[in-house]
Formats: C-alpha cells, structure tokens, sequence
C-alpha cells in the first residue's frame, strides 16, 4: 500500500516517519487503538495504528469528508459527507471498526451540507448540524432515520457539542457569530448565545458545566455557563482558532490555529494560555489555489484534532497531508504520521482492524 498521496511522494517518507525515541514509542503504546482521519481532497478514510502511524485501511467516503465521529464503545465511526462547491453533499457514511468496512449510508435527504456531528452515548443517535437546511437533526444511526430536524435559524450552523446528559445541545454559526442552545428533551430553542465573530469550534467540558467555543474572526475563546448560559470568560487565541478539544479530565483544552499553524494548550480550570506548539511538518512549497485555506501561506494548516487521553493529542494538519502527535505533558511534537491529500476530520477508537493489509 502506498503510505504517502498526493504530493508528499517518496521523498517525504524520511522526514515524515523519522525515529522517535524508544521512551515516547513505549509511552504511546501504552494506549493501543486507531486513529481515523476524513480526507477531504481524498475522499476517504484512513486507518492508523496509533501508536506507529501504520496505515491499517483506507475504505472510500462521499464527496469531501469532513468531520470524523466514533461511538463511545469504539465500534462504529461515523463520517458526514459534506459535498463541494458544485454537489451538496446530503449523506452519512457509516464504518465498523473492527472489520474496516462500510456498512451503512444515511440519506438525509433534504438536509444537504452535514457538518457537526456529537454521538448521544449509549442511545445510538447522533446529533448532525446540516448548513443547507440550518438544522440540528436526531439520527438513529443504527436503523439509518432522521429522527428529528430542529431549526437553529442561523446561516452557516457548522459544529455541535452536547452535555454528557444529553440534556442541552450548543450549535455555533461561523456566519451569524452565534451559539443556538436546544432542549434536546423537549426540542426547544432555548437561546442564541452570541459568541464571537466566527464561533465554529465548540465544546462541553467533560463535567458538562461550561461550553467553549472558538471565534476563528477575531482569534478568540468564549466560555459560556450550560446551565445560566452566562458568558464567564473571554480568552485570547492564536490565528484562527477552528477546532477544540478537552483532554478527557477536563484539565486541558486544545485548539488548532490555522493561519498561526499552531496549537494552543490551555489550563480548563485557571482558564490560562500554557503553551502554543507550531506543528511542524513540511509544508509545500508550491501553491494550489484548490486547496482550502490556499492563501493561509507557510502553515501546516492544523484542523482537525482528537485527544484519546490525557497525555496526547493528534492533529490534522491540510496543508501538509499529515497528522502531528503531541505530549500534552512536555507540550512537545513527538512525530508525524502521513494521512490523506487534505486531512480534516479526525477521532480515535480503541479497537483496531482485525484483518490488517
């Protein structure tokens, strides 16, 4: 199988799979698993051992994956399928782990432009932003049916984050600069919580007590209270700040930078900036006006990012076709691992292909 696409060739395979120390291979195998990374030039999805970077699988998508969601117990992935300029993309693409393939797609008919995606643990639903209806709907993604559409009223309603109560959703609208908060119990529009010239990243702290979201137009952090739906914080940012995460103690959060080409590591509790890491895989020197954030110039572009446990965090970086992995102990980079032409959306299971090619 080739291990690298696109433009990277075999030249970039030394620099991208470079030796890490014996101690960082032995401390990432700690936590066994995959990483699944949406390609979304490629249109596909990559499986990657994690803890060597090994392409596992690579199982074909819909027109421009986006977002990468994985089911609590790590059995089932999830992919929306976000279309491109010419063809609104209108389904989901549903994967098992363990056997590495396909064995659902969702039509939503209506509903084009599938974006943010959020399981409810446990039920078998997802909840699926849609940008072409401006909707939030309820997905029974075992039996493949749109359960529900709840209208956010804003254009562009990209990402969703929910409480691990499964009580409250939060929507952020990168064009209206808003947050739309539900009542997932009843279906009511609760709020529009204003954030931030574009809110897009979002997400509950593990607790479900406060929600962040990232205002990529004016590089900034909102925290919101999930209860008052007070706004308690703004923090400063890096360069377009567009995907977050919390380490699963809910000690730290992560943001990609895009234009900066950096991730920012904050203290959750302190609300206090630790570090910034610049990611660092080689970035091409020639220009494709095709790729997204083409004038976003010597960055890596991260985007995508998932953090499995306390100690780690992998990013997707688009421009450079690679996935950075990160100490959040040391806050240092400790390899790359080749991905797909245009990386985004990305998660991790536990559980790995059983038939490995």
């Amino acid at each position: 199988m080739k291990w690298i696409s696109g433009f990277l060739g075999m030249a970039f395979v030394a620099v991208m799979f470079f030796s890490c120390s014996q101690q960082v291979r032995e401390a990432t195998q700690e936590k066994a698993g995959t990483i699944i990374i949406g390609n979304k030039s490629g249109d596909d999805l990559y499986f990657l051992d994690r803890s060597t970077g090994e392409i596992l699988a690579v199982l074909p998508t819909g027109v421009e994956p986006h977002e990468v969601e994985v089911s609590d117990d790590g059995r089932y992935v999830v992919v929306c399928n976000y279309g491109n300029r010419e063809y609104p993309g209108h389904t989901l693409s549903v994967y098992d782990v363990a056997q590495a393939e396909l064995v659902r797609t969702i039509d939503l008919g209506e509903h084009t432009r599938p974006h943010g995606m959020d399981w409810m643990d446990g039920s078998g639903k997802m909840l699926v932003t849609t940008e072409g209806s401006q909707s939030l709907l309820v997905v029974d993604v075992e039996n493949g049916l749109v359960l529900q559409a709840l209208p956010t009223d804003q254009e562009v309603s990209h990402m969703v984050a929910v409480t691990p109560d499964h009580k409250h959703a939060f929507v952020s609208s990168i064009r209206t600069g808003n947050v739309t908060v539900f009542d997932l119990e009843t279906g009511e529009l609760l709020e529009q919580l204003y954030s931030g010239t574009g809110a897009e990243g979002i997400a509950v702290t593990p607790k479900g007590h406060e929600v962040w979201v990232t205002n990529r137009g004016e590089n900034t952090l909102a925290v919101f209270d999930t209860k008052t739906f007070e706004r308690l914080a703004t923090l400063e940012c890096g360069d377009f700040p567009i995907r977050c995460k919390f380490s699963p103690d809910g000690s730290l959060f992560v943001v990609s930078n895009a234009r900066s080409g950096d991730v920012a590591v904050f203290d959750a509790v302190e609300r206090n900036l630790l570090a910034r890491v610049k990611m660092t895989p080689p970035v091409p020197e020639e220009e494709d006006p095709e790729r997204y954030f083409a004038d976003f110039e010597g960055t890596s572009v991260p985007i995508g990012l998932v953090v499995p446990d306390n100690r780690f965090a992998y990013v997707a970086n688009t421009r450079s076709d690679a996935v950075t992995v990160i100490s959040l102990e040391t806050f240092e980079i400790l390899e790359h691992f080749a991905a797909g032409k245009e990386p985004d959306g990305i998660n991790f299971s536990p559980l790995m292909p059983a038939n490995r090619e």
